[in-house]
């Protein structure tokens, strides 16, 4: 749990470059790649990601630019990874701006549910890495290249001579 906006904004900054790495590998072409006929695309998912720092934020009172919650998903993957990029810029810039230690206190209707803000930048930060996480098993399936996050990745290993440790 976050007792000061300085400490989401550090791990913010850091998650954020890793979904912003994935989301920029992504091309237009795998952009339908789907989790199972009828299901969630890449390119739903990205955006969905990119949608809900300001849905979520907005419970808050908190206005983040960079994508509109009900704007239909690009056929463009940088357009997708641009919107991202400016809604993320905006998160943190509207926290620094509007937020302090004694606002994470507050709490706001979420969903249904009572939440102090720190719980909701915890519950935005593992609703990215969640859907990250699934974007970059449908990118092997389309045929990418998975940017290393927490780690190499094989390509990583293999760019930098070495084996992959047997998985």
């Amino acid at each position: 749990m976050y007792s000061s906006p300085s400490e989401f904004a550090r791990d913010w900054h850091f998650e954020s470059q890793g979904t912003q790495k994935v989301l920029d590998r992504l091309t237009d072409a795998s952009l339908a790649q789907e989790v199972y006929p009828g299901g969630r695309s890449i390119g739903r998912l990205a955006w969905h990601i990119a949608q809900t720092i300001p849905e979520m934020m907005s419970r808050t009172g908190l206005r983040i630019s960079g994508v509109g919650e009900h704007e239909p998903v690009p056929s463009s993957a940088a357009a997708i990874a641009k919107g991202y990029h400016a809604a993320s810029a905006s998160l943190l810039e509207q926290i620094a701006a509007h937020w302090t230690n004694a606002t994470l206190t507050e709490s706001d209707d979420m969903y249904g549910e009572q939440w102090t803000r720190a719980e909701t930048l915890s519950a935005l930060l593992r609703h990215q890495t969640h859907h990250r996480g699934q974007l970059t098993v449908l990118m092997r399936q389309a045929g990418l290249t998975v940017p290393g996050i927490y780690g190499p990745t094989k390509e990583d290993w293999a760019q930098m001579g070495m084996e992959p440790p047997p998985v």
